[in-house]
């Protein structure tokens, strides 16, 4: 069996020779350490050529960035659906911890109904943002907020400046003039959002470079979420490359015995793409490749690359279950709202000039908590132990990926029902083993990812043990950060069952 602590592996071997370099530029030159940020909406894991070259979308630039930094093989995002792990990223704390685990605008009913959460990332929480511009960095957000209504946007949460964030968690057009999007004048007619925000993030790196003073650009993109929108051009290119590939047959309906299958051993029975072959959502994917390419472009340009980390990272799941089914996260099972691989594991890479060898993969499992102390001591700034609580710092693995790391179980709590038919669950991952709980009925499902990362082998019942031993972790969890339950529904007078 393959432990997840013998941990890193370089892609060419070369990387024992990047350990013992010199630093290009850090901070010990006396630059202080600036971050850029990179958060995708809705973007697979295998979306993207540095963890699937054979994907049938386009992402040289991503590429380039992973084989000039780390990619992180194991890394998860703290929930399933988008704004629970936007505040952990900025919070540093498991979104059962703050009972925020649903989508803010989440309400959707079942057998049971969901549990209580919050529908804001509280403003005494000392974010990320807050703490680089306590340590007098520039603090700027573009894009996508969605982490609670007026009084709790970017500006009140320690950005300074705040380009597209707000309420609202979708555009209802990525193209000029902007509908549903907040803090962002409407452009030229036909804009497209995309672009747009690249120009504002690289209007501020231009800002930054003349002031000499450092910073954290955190630029969240809108993309690839619905609505399935992008530049014809682009949409035409790949339904060329699509006829090209010989798979452009139903043109963009479902095929039942090509396009898509139907999970037998779940409730919702849903319709499962298995095919990446969209046109459109091929488009968004290149977009947000293209804004990424043109900020680090720039970021070269004005001399800012040499002490900027890169941090890359998508907020949930390839969405393949629901509203188009645009992508297909296989091997990995399930998709946006789900709590299997395809649901949670994401597209990571960090860069830290002269620190990270270049083109190393990581398979040590890792968590969107763990980016807020990383950040603070790459910085080297102090850390905030209190707030930071669900995260562990992984600098040891970024100066040396042959270090020994214990990370110490990962855990998830999702009591509600997704728009997607991800079912109310909580889980737990140690080593290389993963179970997971149903929340309706209290079963469990237990799967060794080194072996089976489709997750299609539920060894419940060959590893009673094992079972019980995770359950015990994951009960004690959930107590310790007083996780919320499913609650009885009105209309049914079902009441769900006591688990811890």
């Amino acid at each position: 069996m393959k432990s997840p602590l013998v941990s890193c592996l370089s892609a060419a071997f070369l990387s024992l020779l990047a350990i013992s370099a010199p630093p290009e530029a850090t901070a010990q030159d006396g630059d202080r350490l600036n971050v850029l940020f990179f958060l995708v909406d809705d973007l697979g894991y295998m979306d993207v050529g540095f963890n699937n070259p054979g994907t049938f979308y386009e992402t040289p630039n991503l590429n380039q960035l992973a084989a000039s930094g780390m990619v992180f093989t194991d890394f998860y995002a703290a929930c399933q659906v988008c704004s629970p792990t936007r505040g952990s990223i900025l919070n540093g704390k498991y979104p059962a911890r703050t009972d925020t685990t649903n989508f803010f605008s989440g309400r959707r009913s079942g057998k049971f109904e969901p549990a209580h959460f919050e529908t804001q990332m509280a403003l005494e929480e000392v974010t990320l943002a807050e703490a680089f511009r306590e340590a007098g960095y520039r603090t700027y957000f573009a894009g996508k907020w969605h982490l609670g209504p007026r009084g709790n946007w970017p500006t009140d949460q320690g950005f300074e400046i705040n380009k597209g964030g707000g309420e609202n968690g979708l555009p209802r057009s990525y193209f000029s003039p902007y509908r549903n999007v907040d803090n962002l004048d409407d452009g030229p007619d036909g804009e497209f959002l995309t672009a747009r925000l690249a120009d504002e993030s690289q209007a501020f790196l231009s800002e930054m470079a003349k002031s000499g003073e450092p910073f954290l650009l955190y630029h969240s993109f809108y993309s690839v979420h619905t609505p399935l929108q992008a530049p014809k051009n682009l949409v035409a290119k790949y339904e060329a490359k699509a006829k090209r590939l010989g798979i452009d047959d139903d043109q963009g309906s479902f095929d039942p015995g090509r396009e898509r299958q139907v999970w037998p051993d779940v409730k919702d029975k849903r319709n499962v793409r298995i095919r990446q072959d969209h046109a459109v959502y091929a488009a968004m994917v290149e977009s947000v490749d293209t804004a990424v390419g043109e900020i680090l472009n720039r970021l070269d340009e004005l001399g800012l690359a040499r002490n900027t980390a890169i941090v890359f990272m998508s907020d949930n799941g390839g969405l393949s279950t629901s509203e188009g089914l645009p992508t297909s996260n296989l091997p990995l099972r399930g998709g946006k709202g789900w709590i299997y691989e395809g649901g949670i594991r994401e597209p990571v890479v960090i860069k830290w000039p002269g620190v990270t060898p270049p083109g190393t993969r990581c398979n040590v499992p890792a968590i969107s908590t763990d980016f807020y102390p990383t950040l603070l001591e790459m910085a080297g700034l102090p850390l905030k132990p209190e707030q930071h609580v669900d995260g562990k710092s992984l600098v040891p693995l970024l100066r040396n990926p042959f270090a020994k790391f214990a990370r110490g179980p990962l855990f998830w709590h999702y009591p509600h029902y997704a728009n997607q038919g991800g079912f109310p669950s909580s889980a737990v991952r140690d080593g290389d083993f993963k179970l997971i709980q149903d929340l309706e009925d209290g079963a469990c499902e237990l799967y060794n990812l080194a072996d089976d990362i489709n997750e299609h082998n539920n060894l419940e019942q060959l590893y009673p043990e094992k079972v019980e031993e995770m359950k015990r972790m994951l009960d004690a969890w959930r107590r310790e950060v007083d996780a919320q339950p499913l609650r009885p529904n009105p209309k049914t007078k079902a009441k769900p069952p006591v688990l811890w």
